[in-house]
């Protein structure tokens, strides 16, 4: 399936915008993204394994919070990361 990348994630992805990964949840997408991008789930997913507060992940435009939710190989998934300034 195909993931989108935020700007300030890029650096893990040698600055591709949209890459590949493969899972049936959006956590397995998220162990498989950093398979092949060392240190990218960690900026997306705490200690605890919960999604970081600042992060955002839609599935097909839908928001998502747990990392349980399923997914298809049709799926688009995008990461988002919140901005924040005064």
């Amino acid at each position: 399936m195909k993931v989108r990348i935020p700007t300030p994630l890029r650096s893990y992805t040698d600055q591709q915008k949209v890459v590949e990964a493969s899972g049936e949840s959006v956590g397995a997408v998220l162990d498989d993204l950093d398979g092949q991008f060392p240190g990218l789930r960690f900026r997306v997913v705490d200690e605890q394994g919960r999604m970081r507060p600042h992060m955002k992940v839609f599935v097909n435009q839908e928001a998502v919070r747990d990392l349980r939710e399923g997914v298809a190989a049709s799926d688009e998934v995008t990461i988002m990361q919140a901005l924040s300034g005064g």
